[in-house]
């Protein structure tokens, strides 16, 4: 299987795709994620309605920077205005692929009748799909689950009518959205979307190794997978699978590279956001960089560590605190 994927006349380099997630894949996360081997990182979720209107968190999630492989902006709304609109504000800023949002699960975005909510409205979806086509000239794809819940799992019918519309690719997580993140994710479930259509589909859903990578492309018969929290400190993870799923080896960032990664990361939200946002927005990945750390091996003594770490209030307390937790293991587990 071909390491790349075509969508109209963009290519994307890489069948491992990460995915957009709220809170995650600002700039500087999908900087960190791109310069360790991902072909593909999506922007956090955009409302179209703020995005219009100029709000300075909202252009902040669509932003796009420079010097990455791949420039991915999804979309969230429902109206067709605001989707054209955005789509329109996107490109200009120099997005290559626009992604549409049918599959978040969140309460205050279903209740806004937008992301998963759309799979209960496909005539409206279609709507969306058309007014995002039309209004740019780059290619556009839709993320989705499998429905609403059990009774509704209409994504073969979305994804086919979206594939008559010019939609390039879909992207399918195999949960309902009333299954939320609970259970597993049914693989072969998309396997049924896969058959509705030509063009390429990628599985989502639980996707946290090669294994697993292996796995769901074999259930779903997908041309990709897509990796949401199995990111989380471990922005590498891209290039591991892309390796493991191409058959060679590939040798994890060893701690003193960890380390670098963190604090390259760490570095950089500081210098996208200012010191005081960007110590407060990089608490998440901070938390996550200690989870994968190599130690504390203890979980309570990592749980702690993590705490320790994501209540200190200066990047160089941060700074100071992440090396002495690489470089010090020993005395760290014993304090």
């Amino acid at each position: 299987m071909s390491s790349e994927l075509k969508l109209r006349d963009v290519t994307v380099g890489g069948r491992v795709w990460i995915a957009p997630m709220t809170g995650v894949s600002d700039l500087p996360f999908r900087r960190a994620a791109s310069r360790l081997g991902a072909a593909y990182a999506a922007t956090e979720m955009v409302a179209c309605a703020e995005f219009s209107k100029g709000r300075p968190d909202v252009v902040r999630r669509a932003a796009v920077g420079e010097g990455l492989p791949l420039m991915v902006v999804q979309l969230v709304g429902r109206d067709p205005g605001h989707i054209a609109n955005g789509a329109r504000l996107a490109q200009a800023a120099g997005a290559q692929i626009i992604d549409l949002n049918f599959g978040c699960p969140a309460r205050e975005v279903t209740g806004a009748q937008c992301g998963s909510a759309l799979m209960r409205e496909p005539d409206l979806a279609c709507r969306l799909i058309e007014s995002a086509i039309s209004a740019v000239d780059v290619p556009v794809t839709v993320k989705m689950r499998l429905g609403w819940d059990e009774a509704s799992k209409n994504a073969p019918d979305i994804a086919a009518r979206a594939e008559a519309l010019g939609v390039a690719a879909v992207t399918v997580h195999g949960r309902t959205r009333c299954q939320f993140y609970k259970g597993a994710a049914d693989w072969s479930a998309v396997r049924e979307v896969k058959q509705a259509v030509t063009i390429p589909v990628i599985v989502n859903g639980d996707i946290v190794d090669g294994d697993t990578a292996r796995a769901a492309l074999a259930l779903s018969g997908a041309d990709g997978v897509m990796v949401g929290r199995g990111v989380y400190g471990r922005p590498w993870i891209a290039a591991q699978l892309e390796a493991e799923l191409a058959g060679g080896a590939f040798i994890a960032p060893d701690a003193s590279a960890r380390l670098t990664i963190a604090l390259a990361h760490f570095r950089d939200a500081l210098r996208f956001y200012g010191e005081r946002l960007g110590l407060k927005v990089f608490r998440k990945h901070l938390a996550s960089y200690v989870e994968q750390a190599p130690w504390p091996a203890d979980p309570e003594a990592r749980r702690q560590a993590r705490g320790r770490l994501c209540r200190l209030e200066s990047p160089a307390e941060v700074e100071y605190a992440l090396i002495e937790l690489w470089t010090d293991p020993e005395r760290r587990q014993a304090a």
